[in-house]
């Protein structure tokens, strides 16, 4: 940090009002200013401590890991997410929507590489298009530009895909979602944030008009909780003593990586139209900042919440998630496709024919095992899965309890709305 740099931050810091201190602002109400605990440190968590501290607030984040962003956010495939896929009114249709405009405002300026490439969703069979045109209005509904394409139009786009129609949906994007939890972790940081990694919260307790947080180091005392925990945020939502709407399951999204020559068949993102029935949007293929094409994820239940592999198992993690009533109900109606994606997952054949639907000359050589991921999928007890951002309240918690995609392409926006509900605005 420069001089003049740091002269100016300890001049913002001199001037903010203490936690608990009520500044009024020319032309608005009277905030209060308070001590603000956040637990996760992914681009989530980083965002909202960001905003946060940027408010004026004394914010202390505590991740359990030494590195910024290492699970949910580190193993995402790195879109720019438009929004065409969402209920219109939806948490997750608004701010996608939202965060692809302000997550590119600040890769621009904050010089992190990304790319405005769009994307096809393409229909393989005439039997498709219907969905794609329902697609399509979902998209105009919730403010997405995009086009139906002729299967032409879609081959000058992609010459290698096999299509009978497409949509086009233009401002989808791709960048590197940790290199923008970094930057947000050094923003916070310059603007007087307390950055505690390995350091996991082991208990919670209520105090008067607040919490208190145990940690490996010590205690954190808070007049909020923010938990942008992912993988474990309902864990931490009971050990705050809420009882969650919903239970975290873990899914593993497994991916291959084109090799170099294959790769020349992709130039951008090429996605399947979605089956409405079904939980996930099915593998697909996307061209990633560095120029690598990614082919996937499918979708297994992990072993583990950390469950990255298949040798990955926490036996009281997986029984504990694998006879949760709501996990049971679910996969009961899914058993089909439950062993369809166990099979894919061990069978690199399987997987190639997979990729070979949306783009023909792909074959089982064509593919290289790359590293996998784990979604944190909220399923209420009734078999559910929760298909929009899922954030419970008490009157000094907020527990972020389900937000997979596009959760990094909304951050901000997710960030945005947590402090304007906790009143920290």
């Amino acid at each position: 940090m420069n001089s003049a740099r740091r002269l100016t931050h300890s001049i913002e810091r001199w001037i903010a009002p203490r936690p608990g201190r009520r500044w009024t602002m020319r032309g608005a109400g009277t905030v209060t200013f308070k001590r603000v605990a956040v637990i996760g440190g992914g681009v989530v968590g980083l965002a909202v401590a960001e905003r946060a501290v940027r408010l004026g607030h004394d914010v202390t984040v505590l991740e359990k890991e030494d590195s910024w962003a290492v699970h949910q956010t580190g193993h995402n495939s790195g879109v720019i997410h438009a929004g065409p896929y969402y209920k219109p009114g939806s948490l997750k249709a608004a701010m996608s929507t939202a965060g692809n405009r302000s997550m590119t405002a600040f890769a621009q300026e904050h010089d992190i590489p990304f790319e405005i490439c769009g994307k096809l969703i393409v229909a393989v069979d005439e039997e498709e298009i219907p969905r794609l045109r329902a697609l399509h209005e979902r998209s105009i509904a919730n403010g997405v530009p995009v086009r139906m394409l002729t299967a032409a139009e879609a081959h000058e786009y992609e010459p290698d895909v096999a299509s009978v129609a497409a949509l086009r949906v233009e401002t989808t994007g791709i960048i590197d979602y940790t290199a923008v939890s970094v930057r947000l972790a050094e923003l916070a940081a310059e603007h007087g944030a307390t950055m505690m990694r390995s350091t996991e919260v082991r208990n919670i307790h209520d105090t008067a008009g607040g919490v208190q947080l145990e940690h490996d180091g010590g205690t954190v005392d808070a007049d909020l909780l923010i938990n942008c925990a992912g993988l474990y945020s309902d864990r931490i939502a009971r050990m705050a003593g809420l009882v969650p709407e919903a239970r975290i399951i873990p899914f593993r999204g497994e991916y291959y990586e084109l090799t170099a020559e294959a790769g020349a068949l992709v130039r951008g993102l090429i996605y399947p139209v979605p089956d409405p029935d079904l939980p996930f949007l099915g593998v697909h293929l996307t061209r990633m900042i560095d120029g690598s094409v990614h082919a996937g994820p499918n979708a297994v239940t992990a072993l583990a919440r950390e469950g990255y592999t298949w040798r990955d198992i926490n036996v009281g993690e997986a029984f504990g998630d694998l006879t949760y009533p709501g996990f049971l109900r679910m996969a009961s109606h899914n058993i089909p496709l439950g062993i369809s994606e166990v099979w894919r997952s061990f069978s690199q054949r399987t997987f190639a024919k997979s990729l070979a639907r949306l783009v023909p000359a792909i074959g089982r050589n064509d593919i290289v095992r790359a590293a996998a991921g784990v979604r944190a999928q909220a399923i209420g007890r009734d078999g559910r899965l929760v298909d929009d951002f899922l954030i419970q309240r008490t009157e000094n918690q907020v527990h972020v309890l389900n937000a997979p995609s596009p959760a990094a392409t909304s951050a901000l926006e997710i960030a945005r709305h947590i402090t304007a509900v906790s009143e920290l605005d």
